[in-house]
């Protein structure tokens, strides 16, 4: 999810709420302790020079149950952030402590923020010789098939 849809979701929203991948709720009473921005510039195994740039939100449980991130004040230190450090309207990867931090993709559901699974990927498969994966077709059997592979029938 891009920034700008992040914006227009939380205007439209009385309260925010995050949802992990198991379906539980990120506990209402998290901060969002962060606002930044991710450049990473880096060379893939097959040699080509990239870079990413991301948004990044990192929340945070505290023992605070009495100060709730409202949406109008999320949109502010968002907007905050756009302008001191130049963000753009680029994807937001969240930041959330499980076991580890986790780094979580981010949709939305029409009510809460859906932090989704991320993966690695080779990003360079064809300099790899990592063969791409072929979508497996069920053929039919030649008995349940109604035409016939016989010589001159045009199947062949």
């Amino acid at each position: 999810m891009k920034l700008s849809e992040v914006k227009e979701n939380l205007k439209r929203s009385s309260e925010i709420a995050f949802q992990l991948p198991n379906g539980e709720l990120v506990p209402s009473h998290f901060h969002v302790t962060e606002v930044g921005k991710i450049s990473k510039n880096f060379i893939d195994c097959g040699g080509t020079v990239r870079t990413e740039e991301l948004v990044n939100f990192q929340l945070w449980n505290a023992n605070d149950y009495n100060h709730r991130l409202h949406p109008e004040k999320l949109v502010h230190i968002i907007e905050l952030s756009e302008k001191v450090l130049g963000i753009q309207d680029v994807e937001v990867e969240v930041e959330y402590q499980g076991d580890t931090i986790g780094k979580y993709g981010l949709d939305f559901d029409g009510t809460n923020f859906l932090l989704t699974t991320k993966r690695t990927d080779c990003l360079a498969k064809e300099n790899c010789g990592v063969p791409e994966e072929k979508t497996k077709v069920k053929l039919a059997s030649l008995e349940a098939s109604t035409t016939s592979c016989a010589p001159n029938s045009g199947c062949c």
